[in-house]
């Protein structure tokens, strides 16, 4: 294995964005699928990593669970060509393991296989890698941090403050001065809740201020607040993107939010 602070060499991949929380539940996966969609119908060559070795979901998200990447020799080393919908070339676990067994790796061995997949995937052109982090700050996230040079991370909340809390966490990690990960912004997921047939009536189910309050703390940007829409998790369920259905308010907040990390970038 190689050692862990080698850097793995992506020559085509211009920027890589490592979506992150402190917990699991607050959207961070449905966020970064979506980032991905939206940055990619801006025109640009956009990739997804699927990071989270143990419980990976994008496959469900984009309806491609029985998706198998083809996969090639070349001398001892196998080339996996990655899974493309919706304009996205997309890589995960999820696609060389049985969805019904669960993974009973060390942290160790679910790094290295992480790190196959970045050194093994024809990644081809890239304007935009999106990452999607597993939750907290364990081994899959240092191999990661250390090994790519990666141009920045978004970090994605509730406004509760049990959330921010978690959030605080993996945002410190990537302020770590032996790391030093630029934080692009802060995404508030499940920011209020509107009635679809009331949409003049807004609710804060979960609090309300609670991202806008974490980007000054690690000064940064709240690039976005994203409504608690049921349509959402349907889509999600069904392997359809948030373009897919009819809340304009969710889409306006994506295209908003993929728009600003394209102009940090």
């Amino acid at each position: 294995m190689s050692n862990v602070f080698e850097k793995i060499l992506m020559d085509g991949v211009k920027n890589i964005i490592v979506v992150a929380s402190g917990k699991g539940g607050v959207g961070k996966s449905t966020v970064a699928a979506n980032l991905a969609i939206a940055i990619a119908r801006n025109g640009y060559k956009t990739a997804l990593v699927d990071a989270d070795i143990f419980g990976p979901s994008i496959p469900k998200m984009f309806g491609i669970e029985d998706a198998k990447p083809d996969i090639t020799a070349n001398g001892d080393k196998e080339m996996i060509f990655p899974i493309v919908k919706y304009g996205v070339s997309i890589i995960s676990i999820g696609f060389f393991i049985d969805r019904s067994q669960s993974l009973i790796w060390r942290g160790p061995m679910a790094a290295n296989a992480l790190t196959q997949l970045f050194e093994n995937t024809q990644w081809g052109e890239i304007d935009y890698m999106i990452i999607d982090f597993p939750p907290g700050t364990s081994d899959i996230q240092l191999t990661t941090v250390q090994k790519l040079n990666l141009s920045g991370a978004v970090i994605v909340t509730t406004p509760q403050e049990l959330s921010l809390n978690d959030a605080r966490k993996a945002a410190s990690m990537f302020n770590n001065p032996d790391l030093k990960v630029p934080i692009l912004g802060i995404i508030e997921n499940m920011s209020w809740f509107t009635p679809e047939k009331h949409p003049d009536e807004i609710y804060y189910v979960f609090g309300k201020g609670g991202g806008l309050k974490m980007a000054k703390e690690f000064d940064t940007v709240l690039l976005g607040q994203i409504p608690f829409v049921l349509e959402v998790g349907e889509a999600a369920e069904k392997g359809l993107s948030i373009f897919s259905q009819k809340n304009k308010e969710v889409v306006t907040a994506f295209e908003n939010i993929a728009g600003q990390v394209i102009q940090k970038m």
